[in-house]
C-alpha cells in the first residue's frame, strides 16, 4: 500500500510539484490520515506549508498563460522530479540522510526511493510538457487555462486518491499516462510526403 501511495503522489508531482507536497503536509498537520515518518516532519511545518502555498499560487497562474506555461514547464523539469522523489520517499517511509557525507547517501539504499519517485514524476512531466506547446499552437493558446486547470485538478485528485484509496491510484496513474501519451502522439504534426 505504501508503494502505491508513493507512486500516486509521484505521478501527481509530475503534473504539479506543489500539490502532493501540500496534501501530505496538510493531512499530516490537521488529520490523522497521514503520519509522516521520522525525518519528514518539516513537510507539515507552518513555514514549509506557507512557502509551498505561495509556490503553488505562482505555478497555478504561470501555467495558465500561453508561452509562459512552456517556460514554466522548462523550469519545472528539475522541480517536479525533485518533488516526486520527496513524496515517494516520504510515502514509503524512507528517512532523510544527513548530507554531511555525500558518499554516505549513495553508499546506502536511501537514495533509491528518491530516484524512483523522481523517475515517475519525470515521465508524467515530460508527457505534460510535450503536450502543452502542441495544444497552445493548435488552439492559439485558448486551451492553456482549461488544460492547466484540468491538470491541477488531476494532480489534486491523484494525491487524495493515493492517500485514501491507494489501490485505485495505480489504475488512475496508468490511465493518465496512456491518455497523455496518446494525446501527444495525436497532436504532433504529421510529416507530409511518403517514401518511394
Amino acid at each position: 500500500m505504501e508503494l502505491l501511495t508513493a507512486a500516486g503522489l509521484s505521478s501527481a508531482a509530475g503534473l504539479n510539484a506543489y500539490i502532493p507536497l501540500l496534501v501530505l503536509g496538510l493531512l499530516n498537520r490537521f488529520t490523522s490520515w497521514v503520519a509522516l515518518p521520522e525525518g519528514w516532519g518539516w513537510l507539515s511545518n507552518g513555514w514549509a506549508l506557507g512557502i509551498l502555498a505561495v509556490l503553488l499560487l505562482i505555478e497555478v497562474v504561470a501555467d495558465k498563460i500561453p508561452v509562459i506555461d512552456s517556460v514554466n514547464d522548462a523550469l519545472q523539469t528539475v522541480v517536479r522530479p525533485a518533488s516526486g522523489g520527496l513524496v515517494f520517499a516520504s510515502g514509503v517511509g524512507a528517512q532523510t540522510v544527513a548530507v554531511a557525507d555525500p558518499g554516505n547517501t549513495f553508499g546506502t539504499a536511501a537514495w533509491v526511493p528518491l530516484l524512483i519517485g523522481a523517475g515517475i514524476a519525470l515521465v508524467f512531466h515530460l508527457l505534460k510538457s510535450g503536450a502543452r506547446p502542441l495544444l497552445n499552437l493548435g488552439t492559439a493558446g485558448v486551451a492553456a487555462p482549461v488544460v492547466s486547470t484540468a491538470e491541477d485538478g488531476t494532480a489534486l485528485g491523484l494525491s487524495l486518491l493515493a492517500v485514501v484509496l491507494p489501490v485505485l491510484v495505480l489504475v488512475a496513474a496508468v490511465a493518465l499516462a496512456v491518455l497523455l501519451f496518446v494525446g501527444v502522439r495525436r497532436l504532433r504534426p504529421r510529416r507530409s510526403g511518403t517514401a518511394t
